[in-house]
């Protein structure tokens, strides 16, 4: 008789469950309901992107790329940060293509967060922030950001720094709250860590989304920071293909050293024909130079069809998510109200208090902006029913 007994397995993440944009969506779907709720784009990429891509399909570009990225697609990277940041990064030792921001995320922290070290989380945070610290070991330290403004207070980052501190987590412009980092946050972060052994991963994913008077300052531009920072960028919100998953990481070359040795057991190397039609997209600025105005239109529209409804507004500075404050009119939990606006008047959105460690509730709700006009027009109109 066999006696032996299976040990159970111990879970690296016991907290973490299916994500809420899989619930919203699941939610959304079963009810019919406009899905304001995940962050991706409700319209096609550009067809040329498709066509490029399609190109380099049929002319046998199927194989592994370079580990580090194309490196077409490098030196076109190299070329636009410099145009538009007046930085230069080497594309053959400081600049890694990544499967996804998510990805390259995950590598920094695994590069430099060891067991025990302590990770500064500015919360409201994007959900992948605190799970690749822990199962690297780390310790999150949260600095939490409160509605309408949520401006950093630096006197309590000063406060949580200590001898354990090795990684602080940047993400301008912000989601979900859509705040934009000024140059005096910038200069206040660079007075906290000029003269400490602390790294920066910077999630500037939304860097070529910003509104109004505000203007994306990237870390790379402060010649403290850029020196300790890896600054991680997407082309999925910029060129609305998030189901393509390229990223890519910008670090001095002893930080890509580090990152590659990560980098290259995640994934190795990212899909090589979407590299390729992307070198070549990129060689026309006006692709990405024209989404502020894009998206802020989309913003506006929405917001105008919001005018008439209760909820209270400060229009996002960035991002292509909108918050809005329900607190004159109702005082229920924002995860119940939540599911009842997508089950009763047919419109999905994401309760901010899941970004908070504690799921504090500022009876905040947040909606992505990213959808064709007569989507938002729609759910506006629903929303300013409630």
């Amino acid at each position: 008789m066999n006696t032996s007994t299976k040990a159970g397995l111990q879970s690296k993440l016991p907290h973490v469950g299916t994500t809420i944009f899989t619930v919203m969506s699941k939610l959304a779907a079963e009810h019919n309901a406009i899905n304001l709720s995940q962050g991706f784009p409700g319209f096609d990429c550009s067809p040329e992107l498709v066509s490029l891509v399609e190109r380099y399909l049929r002319n046998g570009f199927n194989q592994y790329a370079p580990m580090t990225g194309v490196p077409a697609l490098r030196e076109i990277l190299a070329q636009k940060t410099a145009d538009l940041y007046g930085v230069t990064y080497d594309p053959e030792t400081e600049i890694t293509v990544t499967s996804g921001a998510t990805e390259a995320l995950f590598a920094a922290i695994t590069a430099v967060v060891r067991p025990g070290d302590e990770v500064i989380v500015f919360e409201p945070a994007y959900d992948s922030y605190v799970p690749a610290i822990e199962l690297n070991g780390g310790i999150p330290v949260y600095v939490t950001l409160t509605p309408p403004d949520y401006t950093v207070d630096w006197e309590t980052v000063r406060q949580k720094i200590t001898d354990k501190t090795r990684l602080i987590l940047v993400n301008t412009p912000h989601n979900p709250t859509g705040r934009v980092w000024t140059a005096d946050d910038l200069q206040q972060l660079a007075n906290l860590v000029h003269d400490r052994d602390i790294w920066i991963v910077s999630d500037e994913v939304y860097e070529h989304i910003v509104f109004d008077q505000h203007t994306h300052l990237s870390l790379m531009t402060h010649p403290v920071l850029q020196e300790r920072t890896f600054v991680v960028g997407s082309f999925g919100k910029t060129f609305h293909i998030t189901g393509w998953k390229v990223g890519y990481c910008f670090a001095p070359k002893e930080l890509t050293t580090e990152f590659r040795k990560v980098h290259q057991y995640l994934t190795f190397s990212t899909v090589t024909p979407i590299q390729h039609a992307l070198a070549d997209y990129l060689k026309n600025p006006e692709h990405y130079q024209q989404l502020p105005n894009f998206y802020q239109r989309k913003r506006d529209l929405f917001l105008e069809g919001l005018r008439q409804s209760r909820f209270t507004i400060k229009p996002a500075e960035g991002s292509f998510f909108q918050t809005v404050s329900y607190a004159s009119i109702t005082d229920e939990p924002d995860y119940e109200l939540a599911v009842r606006l997508t089950k009763e008047i047919g419109v999905a959105s994401i309760p901010v208090s899941v970004f908070y460690r504690q799921k504090n509730d500022y009876q905040m709700l947040r909606f992505c902006f990213a959808k064709d006009d007569a989507i938002l027009l729609d759910a506006a109109e629903r929303l300013s029913k409630l």
